[in-house]
């Protein structure tokens, strides 16, 4: 079963690389072809990739949505199954393509995703959102259409049948699960699967990221709502359950200004972006935004493959 690897990028210099020798250190490599979809870098993303062999498909900065990029990947690859993946991630361990695709041996799996941690450089809040959306325990059968596509895979007969919504400012992932599940299809979550997020984002950044995203589900979920009650409560619950982690990693002090920092423009974005319409639901609400239950354990996945071993010139 060939596999289609699908990386979006915008002046990913500094990353790319990484994520293609990650890639071509799997197991699967002789089954996989890699595509990289860049939206106009002016760096040398481009030509980094094809010293690799990666396969270039060229859009305009001006026609560029996350859609409209995932639908252009998917349409000029080969491949029964496509891998998204962002260009500022790669693989922990060797491992990582099989992973991906052993949900798929369920016909009614129609989606995987895969485990996101931080990087060395991620905000300490940035840890502990990948820590609670991306759990160290595997589920074959998600309730919720909650997945993100820095670390996904879709079968090309689905894509084929339901293009993602070029229209929308972000979580095109999240409307295309929340579409398949109403078809009766099924989304799983591998947690075996590990990927490395690289965010070094301003605090601007870190605004417009939510920002976009609340838009977005505001339209996917028009009975959004998020109140300026909302923002408080959920700033303050949130910069409370990351002190409290902090502390027991201690690296309180480290990250003293960090946290509220980023919890501040994480929840301004989110309250701009929702606009006060509506209500939201429960389930998703809790995924994206409420803290972790401070008391709830599970066992994690005990990973035996081997890990990548990436050169010192790989940030």
């Amino acid at each position: 079963m060939l596999c289609s690897i699908i990386i979006r990028a915008f002046n990913e210099e500094k990353h790319i690389e990484k994520i293609i020798d990650g890639i071509q250190n799997q197991h699967t490599i002789h089954d996989v072809e890699i595509i990289l979809v860049d939206s106009g870098s002016t760096d040398n993303t481009v030509l980094l990739a094809q010293k690799k062999g990666v396969k270039i498909i060229s859009i305009a900065p001006e026609d560029f949505s996350f859609g409209y990029a995932l639908n252009k990947g998917c349409d000029n690859a080969n491949g029964d199954i496509l891998l998204f993946a962002s260009a500022h991630v790669y693989p922990v361990y060797t491992h990582w393509i099989d992973s991906m695709l052993r949900p798929f041996t369920d016909e009614k799996v129609a989606l995987v995703y895969g485990r996101q941690i931080g990087h060395e450089k991620s905000k300490y809040s940035e840890k502990r959102l990948m820590a609670k959306w991306f759990p160290g325990y595997s589920n074959y059968n998600q309730q919720h259409p909650f997945c993100n596509n820095a670390n996904s895979a879709i079968r090309k007969k689905h894509w084929q049948q339901q293009m993602y919504d070029e229209s929308l400012t972000g979580l095109e992932d999240l409307d295309w699960a929340s579409k398949i599940i109403a078809q009766g299809y099924k989304i799983a979550y591998e947690a075996e699967a590990v990927i490395v997020h690289v965010h070094e984002e301003t605090n601007k950044k870190i605004y417009n990221r939510y920002y976009r995203e609340a838009i977005a589900f505001k339209r996917i979920v028009p009975y959004a709502q998020f109140s300026i009650w909302s923002f408080f409560y959920l700033l303050s619950t949130n910069v409370f359950s990351d002190y409290y982690y902090a502390i027991q990693d201690r690296v309180f002090w480290k990250n003293f200004l960090d946290i509220p920092t980023f919890r501040f423009f994480q929840f301004l974005g989110t309250w701009k972006g929702y606009n006060h319409t509506g209500n939201i639901d429960y389930s998703l609400r809790a995924k994206f935004y409420y803290p972790n239950n401070f008391l709830r354990r599970h066992e994690h996945v005990v990973i035996r493959a081997p890990r990548i071993e990436y050169s010192s010139n790989n940030t």
